[in-house]
């Protein structure tokens, strides 16, 4: 498997074939449990929850991800793999983050507000925390490309009317943005927990977030 490049914290490395092909094995089935910590811009309403939305390629801002929506989904119709390639054209992908706020902070002494959220990545699908974040309207900290100014679509590629009403106002998302500038994204892979695919033990593993 592998992280963002932004994205720090636990990464798991095989060290024989028959370790290699059980992991594979093992992520592919979603057997493998891991949790991140994140900062994300405003303070969450509810304590924890589900964000359940599925996501699609964008063939406006390629090579991001977006969520999929059916006006879309009907945009696609017709068009080619010649004209937009064959991954742009794949069916929505369903895709679950489970959320618990660990911490309603600020970032500095002005209230600049974030929450400190752990999230769990249920189906583990390309950008899903970064595009689910921003679609609820607190996208991570230091995010460069789907939160504020970024090179995706804003919200997730949802519109502003479908954003909840505690979303992150956009004063408050450029404030962080600048706050942070030269700085990473605050998202850490923080634990891993899986059955060791050749002895079957039971492991797992924590590392504290940076920030």
């Amino acid at each position: 498997h592998r992280l963002g490049m932004d994205t720090s914290g636990l990464v798991v490395f095989a060290r024989t074939n028959a370790a290699l092909r059980g992991m594979n094995t093992l992520f592919r089935t979603r057997k493998v449990t891991r949790r991140y910590e994140a900062l994300v811009c405003g303070h969450f309403s509810k304590d924890c929850g589900v964000i359940d939305l599925p996501l699609m390629r964008d063939y406006i801002n390629p090579p991001y991800m977006r969520i999929s929506t059916e006006d879309r989904q009907r945009a696609l119709i017709g068009l080619t793999h010649e004209e937009v390639g064959k991954k742009l054209l794949e069916s929505p992908k369903p895709s679950i983050t489970e959320f618990e706020v660990l911490n309603r902070e600020s970032i500095d002494s002005n209230g600049t507000d974030v929450t400190r959220v752990a999230l769990t990545s249920v189906s583990g699908r390309t950008h899903q925390l970064n595009v689910h974040c921003a679609a609820v309207g607190h996208p991570i900290v230091g995010d460069t490309v789907y939160g504020f100014g970024g090179e995706a679509a804003a919200n997730g590629g949802l519109d502003d009317a479908e954003l909840p009403e505690d979303k992150a106002n956009e004063e408050l998302q450029k404030n962080i943005a600048e706050a942070m500038v030269g700085k990473p994204m605050c998202v850490h892979a923080k634990s891993i927990s899986f059955e060791h695919p050749v002895t079957m033990e039971e492991l797992s593993f924590e590392s504290s977030a940076p920030f």
